[in-house]
């Protein structure tokens, strides 16, 4: 073992052993700490935020970091266990590590998280089950090593989470919401990390960016939510039982054969789902290791071992990869292979960040007063960084966009918002992702037809974010977008009424759901 860059290091961090836990669980955690004692102040985070311990004196000890902590984690050895009550609701739980050095007075603080899922839920007394993106963080999350964005191809939940990706100072940079259109490498963001001390990488994930938001707007509004993590769809899928609706949140980038599996047969069930998020379910992953590590080989899949196997359809890369044959269209509706960026860099630099309204009549736009070819969302810049969209083209009858369905878009999907978006070319692509990586669009193009002739290219070239709804046993709504959240925090009167017109509805309770 050997300490890395130990300097820079902060004086104190850990992580939970595991992701979730039920009430009445303890969850153990592990730490590194320079200072004699430590203390620790665990609350759940939601409309408000609750202390549930509070717990001063605890020994601290200094652990280095394994040479591939990672990719294999940091096995630290225990320094606190907290028994979960069996009362506790679930929710994302805020673990506060804060050491104070002796000689200067200084105080330290990180972060790390657990949730607690729900041990049962009444189906007549409904809910919203809000599944965390934790696959994603995992991806950015840069301690110890690389990331799946500087070499990895898998990547441990055992380790702390890198400075940012749980906690940013108020008020926090939006990235790449605030880019400038000059600005291709998304320096202002960058910039505003290393001043703060921040993993530049923490813009892209994590807790802070987009869930929090939802969780607090939600709460607040008199929604119940309850909270399960990426890694409960495939290992504790009973977290569904008694919902009738599921969320995804912010940057859902990352999911298992095994997740989809369980969320496709609830949406079959007549489960609804709500993807308040982009750029999702986009590339395949598998856990190992009792789900303690993650694997994604991404453009590099042919040195995956079941690339040419009978477990290919397993193969870490795009779920829209020919190679796999389960475009993620066919469970969200959207595909980021039809998307892509949004005043990020050079793609589609003076749009407006909003969506523009086709069906105004719709359900989902009930009580806006949206008009058609109004636009939304341009204040708080929903459509901006990553979005999904489909193939489509426009009604002869009505001129109305209607998907095509070549690409794995359900038939009955409408399309209810666009916003035009493009993925990167290899030459438009910011410095820190040329590690070998293809351009997203080439890259893009080969996944889904097998090579880069100038006609395939051509229609990947000029995409678009898609807002839109079908259904198939259940209901399943997308937003198309990452920073649809951002319009909760902003209190966007029309992403506001469109968010509760679709947990309403969706939820089979219409109204509030009661706290």
């Amino acid at each position: 073992m050997v300490d890395r860059d130990d300097g820079a290091r902060p004086a104190i961090e850990g992580y939970a052993e595991q992701l979730s836990y039920l009430p009445g669980e303890t969850v153990v955690v592990s730490c590194s700490c320079r200072t004699p004692t430590f203390s620790v102040e665990i609350a759940r985070v939601g409309a408000v935020r609750e202390i549930s311990s509070l717990v001063n004196d605890i020994p601290g000890h200094w652990r280095e970091v394994p040479e591939h902590a990672s990719s294999r984690g940091c096995e630290w050895p225990e320094s606190f266990r907290y028994t979960i009550p069996e009362d506790q609701r679930s929710g994302y739980h805020e673990i506060v590590l804060r050491s104070t050095d002796e000689a200067t007075g200084r105080l330290t603080e990180s972060y790390a998280f657990f949730v607690v899922r729900p041990r049962e839920v009444a189906s007549e007394s409904p809910s919203l089950l809000l599944v965390l993106a934790t696959n994603t963080y995992n991806a950015y999350n840069d301690w110890g090593g690389p990331s799946l964005y500087t070499g990895a191809t898998q990547v441990s939940f055992r380790r702390p989470m890198a400075a940012g990706f749980l906690k940013k100072p108020e008020p926090h940079v939006r990235y790449p919401n605030v880019a400038e259109l000059d600005d291709p490498e998304h320096e202002h963001f960058r910039s505003w990390a290393d001043l703060h001390g921040l993993a530049r990488w923490s813009g892209s994930a994590g807790w802070h960016n987009w869930e929090r938001s939802f969780v607090r707007w939600a709460e607040q509004e008199g929604y119940r939510v309850d909270v399960a993590v990426n890694s409960d769809l495939e290992f504790h899928p009973e977290v569904l039982d008694g919902h009738r609706l599921v969320v995804s949140v912010g940057h859902d980038e990352y999911w298992s054969w095994g997740m989809r599996d369980h969320l496709e047969a609830f949406v079959e069930r007549g489960g609804n789902v709500a993807f308040f998020s982009g750029n999702s379910v986009c590339w395949q992953v598998r856990y190992e290791d009792d789900g303690q590590t993650m694997v994604c080989y991404k453009s590099s899949y042919e040195d995956d071992p079941v690339y040419g196997t009978d477990r290919q359809h397993l193969l870490s890369t795009l779920w829209c990869s020919a190679l796999v044959g389960r475009p993620e269209n066919t469970l969200t509706g959207v595909s980021f292979s039809r998307g892509g960026y949004i005043r990020m860099g050079r793609a589609v630099p003076r749009a407006t960040g909003g969506y523009m309204t086709w069906r105004p009549d719709h359900w989902v736009f009930a009580g806006t007063g949206l008009a058609y070819g109004d636009q939304f969302g341009t204040t708080d810049f929903i459509t901006v960084y990553e979005v999904d969209g489909c193939e489509f083209t426009l009604s002869p009858e009505d001129g109305l966009p209607v998907a095509t369905g070549r690409d794995g878009t359900p038939e009955d999907f409408t399309i209810l918002a666009t916003a035009p978006a493009r993925l990167w070319s290899a030459g438009e692509l910011p410095s820190r992702y040329r590690s070998g990586e293809p351009g997203d669009l080439e890259g893009t193009v080969a996944a889904v037809f097998g090579d880069t002739s100038p006609e395939h290219v051509a229609r990947l070239s000029h995409n678009h974010a898609v807002m839109g709804t079908y259904s198939r046993g259940g209901t399943v709504f997308t937003a198309g977008t990452t920073d649809w959240s951002y319009g909760l925090a902003g209190k966007d009167a029309d992403v506001m009424r469109m968010t509760r017109n679709v947990l309403d509805r969706l939820s089979g309770a219409p109204g509030r759901l009661g706290g």
